[in-house]
């Protein structure tokens, strides 16, 4: 179960609420944070329906790295309503090495466990995963 690179196991919580976001929308987002003491990927913060880009955004720590899954809805020039689920790999400059090392190492594993992600984002700094970048990469 574990990723050979990194040894982190992924718990069935973040499957599970990742499931629960995609299928019956119970969440606008999850935060993920790996606990290094218990090598594997937990659920550390989930966001109601009802909460926005901006609440997304304040719970990513600004030192530390992150894991996360965001339900952006949009219009399209159609006028049509349509979401993606962004899949978000938060690691700022300012987070520890080993963090960034052990967060680099474990995510494509991390990923391929939640199915069903459309756009995946690179962020190393708030200005790469603004609303504007959002919008671009969702059409």
């Amino acid at each position: 179960m574990a990723n050979a690179a990194s040894g982190m196991a992924v718990h069935d919580e973040c499957k599970l609420k990742f499931m629960e976001l995609k299928t019956k929308r119970t969440h606008r987002f999850i935060v993920f944070k790996i606990e290094e003491k218990q090598k594997q990927v937990i659920v550390e913060k989930l966001g109601e329906p009802t909460e926005t880009y901006e609440d997304f955004t304040a719970n990513l720590p600004a030192e530390e790295c992150r894991y996360a899954v965001f339900d952006f809805d949009f219009v399209t020039a159609e006028n049509v309503q349509k979401s993606r689920i962004f899949f978000i790999a938060w690691c700022p400059d300012t987070a520890k090495v080993r963090s960034k090392m052990i967060y680099a190492s474990s995510k494509d594993r991390f990923k391929r466990e939640l199915d069903g992600i459309q756009v995946e984002l690179q962020a190393t700094d708030p200005t790469e995963m603004d609303l504007d970048v959002f919008k671009s990469r969702a059409n």
